[in-house]
């Protein structure tokens, strides 16, 4: 049983770098879990995607488990998963159809709808040159229009007028196939972390505070480009609201694992869910190890929990 396994007898295929806008950051969350699970006494060997060589020691070599540390298209999407289900090797993070809903912010918004999850007022564009005058007439000004299935904020432009609005369609349609546009709503931004298959705990809430307008990029991954708190300063029934959502959209999108749902919390004390991150950035400045850390979780351990938990979540029923 996996839960009898030392880190000593687990090979891992640690895959990160990959071909998305989001490379950069992979890499270094693979570095990151690198050096955390070798610290352990796990055999690590790290592989990128992007190269035909590492595919083919994912292939020919034997491993036990693979560990994600890919963000965007690719990486957790669900084709990666595709691709380790397919040759039957045991991975981290949520499977190819949970992957492939919570990637796609369209797809996910209708699951949260269906159950009762608040979220904001959205529509889907398949032409360029949908006009401004009607997506302010279904969203509203401002709004919030995004590359449908990029993370990290990229492609993300908060708009205040329609002529905003046409420039930031056209640039979005220059990095994704569909863009999709969201109402703005102006609040406190939080994000909330999950772990766990069967039986998932959200860890404690984190409030953002972005250098930049909002939490883009930037504030995401650059030294200094925000700042977080943990444990938010909430009220004990808006904290237990929070992670009731985070839960809530874990479960309904079939995560496991992991996950980190990001929240924005508007003037009146209402909670809007946008999005829910299925491989979460595992990098120095990175939101959910934060938010292990509160919670007693070392980031050690956290790359080792992921690694049971996937073991566990593949291992065959005793005979």
């Amino acid at each position: 049983m996996s839960s009898q396994r030392t880190p000593q007898s687990i090979k891992v295929a640690l895959l990160a770098g990959g071909k998305s806008g989001e490379r950069t950051v992979s890499l270094s969350s693979g570095k990151s879990v690198e050096q955390a699970l070798r610290s352990l006494g796990f055999e690590v060997v790290m592989l990128d995607p992007a190269s035909k060589d590492d595919l083919k020691i994912l292939l020919n070599e034997s491993f036990d488990v693979a560990f994600l540390a890919l963000h965007g298209k690719g990486g957790e999407d669900g084709t990666i998963q595709g691709f380790l289900e397919t040759i039957g090797l045991p991975y981290t993070g949520s499977g190819v159809w949970a992957s492939a809903t919570a990637v796609n912010k369209i797809t996910s918004k209708f699951f949260y709808r269906e159950a009762g999850i608040p979220t904001p007022a959205s529509m889907r564009l398949h032409d360029p040159q949908t006009s401004s005058e009607e997506i302010k007439e279904k969203v509203g000004l401002p709004c919030v229009v995004k590359a449908a299935t990029e993370g990290s904020a990229l492609g993300v432009y908060i708009c205040n007028t329609e002529e905003e609005v046409k420039e930031a369609v056209e640039k979005v349609f220059t990095v994704d196939t569909s863009a999709f546009v969201e109402t703005f709503v102006k609040g406190g931004e939080f994000t909330v972390g999950v772990l766990g298959s069967d039986v998932p705990e959200a860890l404690p809430v984190i409030k953002i505070i972005p250098v930049n307008e909002f939490y883009d990029y930037e504030s995401k991954y650059a030294t200094g480009g925000s700042q977080h708190i943990c444990p938010a300063p909430l009220s004990e029934e808006d904290t237990k609201r929070a992670q009731e959502l985070a839960l809530k959209a874990h479960q309904v999108l079939g995560c496991r694992g992991v996950s980190r749902t990001d929240l924005l919390q508007d003037e009146t004390g209402k909670f809007w869910v946008l999005e829910t991150n299925t491989l979460p950035g595992m990098t120095a400045t990175s939101l959910l190890p934060d938010a292990a850390k509160v919670k007693g979780i070392s980031f050690e351990q956290l790359c080792s929990d992921m690694i049971f938990d996937a073991l566990l979540e593949n291992q065959a029923p005793a005979e």
